[in-house]
Formats: structure tokens, sequence, C-alpha cells
């Protein structure tokens, strides 16, 4: 009888496999530092609209959120708490169970875990350092810190390369990034030679996106509105700037920091936060060069402190921290310009998008 309903579902061109539930999912995850929550959303992969599906409470204001790279765990910041925690995430549901929760080197602006999923890598803003945690198998962060290495005041986030080779730390205090090399079968960074990459005066480095093909690291300057690209060379693991482009229009004249900042997955793209001016800022890059070519900015909700793009670079999604409220747009796949479709109320003093797909 089994065999028979089999052969019946392959006639009907039927996988017999496909009544397994195997279905592809996204989820986009939100800090909500104004009301100690992490709200979960289901995306409708097809026009990019999102349902609320529910909250998770957490001890404190929660921050930065990082996914390993099998998207496995969730691990997240919980700054005024000074702690960190791992959650495993559903993919039938995008739900995140708790797996544990150890106390942080201080109030972690950003964290990242190593191109291999092994370490939790955190830079901080008010102590001025940065530290690593050992990660095991099943997501559970190690309370023991392996490392901590002070550096200066505001380190604002923390970032390996694509080889796993070298860390990078952009300091908006110091104007300059930390350069590190990063040994992934201890857990151990070592200051590079030279320590410091020195960005131009008056602008200030942020946060920081890296090519796939490992070429070009891009630097968002928080006070000089603009954004810096730099050739990584690939022996030393040190940067050389060779283009500054600003973010904001010409005719502007209001007061502007940046903050966040994404190259699409195909890398034909990239993007960046304007608050003052609210909007995202648009660049081409060239695949050749590295170079930026600006193609304007989106409007957007009130202080867009963070945003990102789902994997397959279809949709990216900006938080308003001053307005709580998150704006979705469509990439342009000739161009990659923004077209707004949708805008949520997600609740008070959104910090950080994250965005979740299953396969």
């Amino acid at each position: 009888m089994f065999s028979l309903l089999r052969f019946y579902l392959l006639i009907a061109g039927v996988c017999f496999v496909s009544i397994l539930p195997c279905r592809a999912a996204s989820y986009v995850y939100i800090s909500l530092g104004g009301e100690k929550r992490i709200a979960i959303y289901r995306q409708n992969e097809q026009d990019g609209t999102l349902t609320h599906l529910e909250d998770v409470k957490v001890p404190g204001a929660p921050g930065c959120l990082e996914v390993d790279p099998e998207k496995k765990f969730l691990f997240a910041s919980i700054r005024s708490a000074k702690e960190f925690r791992s959650y495993a995430i559903n993919p039938e549901n995008g739900k995140l169970k708790l797996i544990s929760a150890v106390p942080a080197g201080g109030n972690a602006a950003y964290i990242a875990t190593d191109r291999k999923g092994r370490y939790l890598l955190s830079a901080y803003y008010g102590e001025g350092k940065v530290a690593v945690h050992q990660l095991k198998k099943d997501g559970t962060i190690l309370p023991e810190i392996l490392q901590t290495i002070p550096t200066d005041k505001n380190a604002h986030a923390i970032l390996p390369d694509q080889s796993n080779q070298f860390v990078f730390v952009p300091h908006t205090g110091p104007n300059a990034v930390y350069q590190f090399l990063w040994d992934a079968g201890q857990g151990k960074l070592k200051a590079n030679e030279p320590a410091l990459f020195k960005a131009a005066p008056e602008m200030e480095p942020r946060h920081l996106a890296i090519s796939k093909d490992n070429r070009f690291i891009y630097f968002d300057n928080e006070k000089g509105s603009s954004v810096t690209a730099c050739k990584l060379d690939p022996q030393t693991g040190t940067l050389t700037a060779f283009q500054t482009i600003s973010t904001l229009p010409e005719d502007f004249e209001g007061k502007n920091t940046c903050a966040d900042i994404e190259l699409s997955p195909s890398g034909k793209n990239l993007y960046t936060s304007n608050r003052g001016h609210d909007s995202i800022a648009c660049y081409a890059v060239d695949p050749q060069t590295g170079k930026l070519t600006s193609l304007g900015q989106a409007a957007t909700e009130e202080t867009p402190r963070s945003f990102n793009i789902d994997p397959e670079g279809h949709y990216l999604y900006a938080a308003g921290q001053k307005n709580g409220k998150l704006a979705a747009y469509r990439i342009s796949p000739e161009n990659g310009k923004l077209t707004q479709f949708a805008t949520y109320e997600v609740g008070k003093s959104p910090s950080w998008v994250e965005v979740v797909k299953f396969p």
C-alpha cells in the first residue's frame, strides 16, 4: 500500500520527500533597547513584508546581534546588563531558546563570531578595549574571557576578514582602526605592525564592511559623514585608503553623523546610514577597483542607527532609533537603488536589525 501511494505521488509529479517540513523561511530580529526585548518578525520572501511573531524579554537594553556562520545560533550583547546571551534558532518558526548567559567584559558595543564560529569577539565603546570568548559547538558561550586587550576610547566595532587571519576595530575617539593578527586555533589576538591605520583628520571610523573577495574594506566615518574605501593587503593584513566619498547631498547644511554600513550580498552596492539627514546613502561598487560611485540617498526614519539586508539581496530594513519605526525597501536588481514599500511600528529605541534566512 505504501509503495503504491509513493508511486501515485511520483506519477503526479510531486516529490515524495516534499511532504517533509523543509520550506525556506526568513526572520528579522530587532533589538529594542527602550523596552528590553528582542522582537521577532517573519519575512514574506515574495514581497518582503513582515509579520510580528513574538518577543524575547532580556534583563537589560539589547544592542548588537550576531548569527554564527551556520545560522544555528543568535548572540546578543545585553548592553546595560553587561551580559552576553546565546540562543538556539528554531528554523521552522524563528523562535529563540536561551542556551547561555554570561558576564561580558563591560558594555559591549559590538560582537562578532570569527569565520569558523568558534569564538565571540567583542568591542567596548566606554571601556576602550576588545575581548575574546570561546564558543562551544552547541552555542554555549564559555564564561571565562580568554583575552582582553586595551585599545582606546570609543571602540565601536570588531570584525575578522574573510580569511579569518586578521581583525579590525574602528575607533571614533582616536580616529583610527586597530589592526590585529588573529590566531584562529588558539583564539588569540595580536597587534599587527603597524597596530593602527590612522584615518584622515575629522573622520572617526565607526563600522566596517568587507568585500567577499577580501580585497576591500569600507569604513563609514561617523563625524566625517563619509565612507573610506581601503585596500587590504592579503599577506600583511594592513590597510591602505584609496577613496573617501561623502554620504550627503551637496546642498545639505545640517548636523549629521554616520552609523551603520553594509555591502549587498552581490557586492555590487554599498549602503550607509545618515543620522541627521535621516537617510540611507547608496553607492555602486566597481568590482575591479572597489571604487564607489554615489547613487544618492533614500529617505528613512528618524536617527537610523542600524539596518540590514536580507541574504538574497532583495530587501533592506532600516530602524529609526528616535521614532521606533522600521522602514522596508526593495533593492533594485538593476542599479541597487532603494524603493520604500512599508513602515512598521516596532517599539522604543531600536538599535539593531538582523535578517536570518534558512534554506
